[in-house]
């Protein structure tokens, strides 16, 4: 069990010292994405899916978002700077905008 904990603690002196801030936000992002797609399901578990529209349409777009966070880090990321050198970090940040836009567009639609 201590070594667990330390490498816990490994974990997060590095993830603290070496991920730079923009990558940090990102992945407060994914988290609060990932937290309310476990609210939703715990809910849906709960108290049922009467208007099932509702919670489909909630859960795709918590899962969805989760997926475009995802690949927002990956191209913002310095160290995949090579697997994307033609993609500069604002064109991803505005890739993963348009993509919002277009996902909440259908989400909105198929709630009906």
């Amino acid at each position: 069990m201590a070594k667990v904990g330390a490498v816990l603690k490994k974990f997060y002196t590095e993830y603290n010292t070496k991920t730079p801030k923009k990558l940090k936000i990102v992945d407060a992002y994914l988290l609060y994405i990932l937290l309310t797609g476990i609210v939703q399901f715990v809910y849906c578990v709960l108290v049922g899916t009467f208007p099932f529209n509702s919670f489909l349409s909630g859960f795709i777009s918590s899962v969805s978002s989760f997926v475009l966070g995802v690949c927002l880090r990956l191209q913002v990321n310095p160290e995949n700077k090579t697997q994307f050198s033609g993609i500069s970090p604002e064109r991803g940040f505005a890739d993963f905008i348009f993509a919002h836009i277009i996902l909440h567009l259908v989400v909105m639609n198929f709630i009906g």
